[in-house]
Formats: C-alpha cells, sequence, structure tokens
C-alpha cells in the first residue's frame, strides 16, 4: 500500500531533490566561500613522531644526496671557482674603465683583448727560446747519461746515492708492469689535452663572469633579507675589492720573480734561462713557498754548471725571498689584504692540502674574507652576548 503524505491545500506540490539541485547548491555555498576546491581540512601535527622522524630522514637524505653531488662534480666546481675567482680579480680592471665612460662590454672587450695580446706576445717571445733551448737539453741527454756512469762527476755521485738512471728506466717503462713508453706518451698526452681543455673551459666562464658580475652579485643581494641587505653587500663588496687587489698584486710579484731569474741565469751562464724564469714565474703564483720551490729547482740545474754558481743561485733566492717579502709584496698589494704572516703560511698549507695549486692560490683571499667576517659580524655578536 502506497504511503501518502498530506499536502496543504494551495501550496505548489512538493519537488523531489535532484542531484543535480543539491550540486548547485553546493556549488552555490562553495563560490561563495571563495574555495573552488573546499575549505582546507586541520593541519597536520608537527610534532607527531612520525611527522618529526619523517623530517628528520628527509633532511639526512637531502643533505647526503648535496654531498655527493659535489663530491662528484668537485672537479668542474674547480674550474668554476677559478674562473669566478680570475674574474674578480680583473674586474677593479673594468670599472677603472667604466668610470672613465665606457659601456661594461666595451671594458671587458678591452680587458680580454689587452689580456690576449699579452699573452700572446709573450708567448710569441718564449716560444722560440723554449724550443732552442728543448733542443739543446735533448742533445745533451746522451752526455747526462754517460755523466751518471762517471762515479767522480756531480751527476754520478746522485745517481749513486739516489738511484736516478733506475727511477727514470721505471718511469718510462711502467715501472715493469709491462706498459711501453708510448701508452706513457699517450698518457701524457691525455694530460695536455685535459689541462687544454680546462684551460679553454676557464677562459670561457671568466669571460661570461666578468661581463655578468653585477647581475650576479645584484642576484645574490636579492637573496638575502632587506633589513640585512645594506651591510652584506659593503661586507661583500670589501671581499671582492680585496680579492682583486690581491689576484692583480700576485701576477705584478710572479713577473717581477720570473724576470729576475731570467736576467740572473742569463748573467752566469746557466742553461734553460727562458724556461726557468717561467717555470719561477708560475710557481711564485703560489704564496709563501712558491719561490722558494722555484729557487731550489733553478739551483739544482745550477749544478750542472758548477757548485760556486749553484751556490751564488741559492744566495740569490735568499736575498730575493727578503726583498719579495719586505718590499716588492708591501709595495705592490699594500694593506689590500691585512692577513697576518702566521694566518697567511696556515691558510696556503691548508689550502694546498685540500685542493693542490689552485687551493694554494685562493687561500689568502678566503683568509682576508674570514677574517673580515669574524672581525664585523662575529666578534661584535660575542662581545655583546
Amino acid at each position: 500500500m502506497a504511503d501518502e503524505s498530506p499536502t496543504v491545500k494551495g501550496a505548489p506540490p512538493a519537488r523531489a531533490a535532484t542531484p543535480e539541485a543539491g550540486g548547485k547548491k553546493e556549488q552555490g555555498a562553495v563560490a561563495e566561500d571563495d574555495r573552488p576546491f573546499g575549505r582546507p581540512g586541520r593541519p597536520f601535527n608537527r610534532r607527531s613522531p612520525f611527522f618529526i622522524g619523517m623530517t628528520a630522514a628527509a633532511g639526512v637524505a637531502v643533505t647526503y644526496a648535496a654531498i655527493q653531488l659535489v663530491i662528484s662534480a668537485r672537479d668542474v666546481l674547480v674550474l668554476i671557482g677559478l674562473a669566478l675567482f680570475l674574474a674578480i680579480g680583473l674586474n677593479p680592471a673594468v670599472e677603472w674603465l667604466v668610470r672613465k665612460g665606457l659601456p661594461r662590454w666595451a671594458a671587458v672587450s678591452v680587458i680580454i683583448v689587452t689580456t690576449l695580446a699579452l699573452v700572446g706576445g709573450f708567448l710569441a717571445l718564449a716560444i722560440p727560446a723554449l724550443v732552442e733551448q728543448g733542443s739543446q737539453f735533448a742533445a745533451q741527454l746522451p752526455e747526462y747519461a754517460r755523466s751518471m756512469q762517471d762515479h767522480h762527476s756531480l751527476l754520478g755521485s746522485l745517481n749513486e746515492r739516489f738511484h736516478l738512471q733506475q727511477r727514470l728506466t721505471e718511469l718510462t717503462s711502467g715501472g715493469g708492469t709491462g706498459i711501453s713508453l708510448a701508452t706513457g706518451i699517450l698518457g701524457a698526452g691525455r694530460i695536455v689535452l685535459s689541462t687544454a681543455a680546462a684551460f679553454f673551459v676557464v677562459c670561457v666562464l671568466m669571460v661570461y663572469f666578468l661581463a655578468d658580475l653585477p647581475r650576479i652579485t645584484k642576484t645574490l643581494y636579492r637573496c638575502v633579507p632587506y633589513s640585512r641587505r645594506a651591510r652584506v653587500t659593503l661586507i661583500t663588496d670589501e671581499i671582492l675589492t680585496k680579492v682583486g687587489a690581491y689576484v692583480l698584486g700576485n701576477l705584478i710579484t710572479s713577473v717581477i720573480a720570473g724576470v729576475a731569474t731570467f736576467v740572473w741565469l742569463e748573467i752566469f751562464g746557466v742553461p734553460y734561462a727562458v724556461l726557468l724564469g717561467i717555470f719561477v714565474a708560475l710557481v711564485d703564483l703560489i704564496p709563501v713557498v712558491g719561490s722558494s720551490i722555484g729557487g731550489l729547482i733553478v739551483c739544482l740545474v745550477a749544478l750542472t754548471v758548477s757548485v760556486p754558481v749553484a751556490l751564488a743561485t741559492l744566495g740569490f733566492y735568499v736575498a730575493y725571498r727578503f726583498v719579495e717579502d719586505y718590499l716588492i709584496v708591501p709595495k705592490v698589494m699594500g694593506k689590500a689584504v691585512e692577513v697576518p704572516g702566521v694566518v697567511t703560511v696556515l691558510a696556503v698549507l691548508i689550502g694546498g692540502t685540500l685542493l693542490g695549486m689552485i687551493g694554494a692560490l685562493i687561500a689568502i683571499p678566503v683568509a682576508a674574507a674570514v677574517r673580515l667576517f669574524l672581525r664585523e659580524i662575529a666578534f661584535p655578536r660575542l662581545d655583546r652576548s
């Protein structure tokens, strides 16, 4: 029997609720609340053990992945850092040209063309001398080999004491492992090609960094909270100024060391003067210990002339170290870096251990940046605590 509900006289007939009507009503309510996807639920309890454990695990995983990424890309990151370091070193010259009225692209072009012209002129003068002295060395190799067999000669005494000939034989034959000299030459060729490729990458990146350095620094400053941005900008600009002054000063002192070595060796007739002068200039880029290492190699080569010439060369480098440390470096760099001597030595040793020659090269500017950070930020906070 059908269930009939009573109706009110004169009232319109009741209409069954349809899904479409309910949906429209709900949509109208949602639209009124301005929430097209509904109301959000209750927030997660961030203090729950599960949430804390997952957050900690995610943090450990992300940190581990970042460390592995840095280790895997270490060689590329070193090249990028070296290019940025050189760009910062050349930036003062670009800024000087910009202050003279040149646009930045023109100033960068002038600096790059001037640098290439200097390098090209240097190679044009050095390569013929290097080829000539390399040919002389190759021609004198048989004489050196005979001298090693003579126990009364200097080379013979060194060979008898340090087994130089045996070590050279192992080096050229691969230590008895069946590796031929041709394999060693191919390995040396790969090293030369990889070095040339790295040099090319550093040069290209340096040009890009030098052209966009203001934009890069401005973007980095935008990542700092506005309330601290002015102070961070001043401190960072001071660090960049110190790095630029250090790079240019270090290049000047290295050129002076190379030229002084070449003149000394030419006066006393020591062979391979151009080659050794270039070697000393490159090694002198390493602060503190660079000129000492170069001087030791030059003294060993001077032994092939005579013992008095080697002793005189040793005295020359001892005197040059005093002149470089107490006259050239203070005059060229002045107070741009302001790093104490003991900090300089420790920074060079630690940087060389971590990153080799590149680490030793950038150690002093990094130490200057850390010292400035401690003086301007860390020490005042510690004094107020």
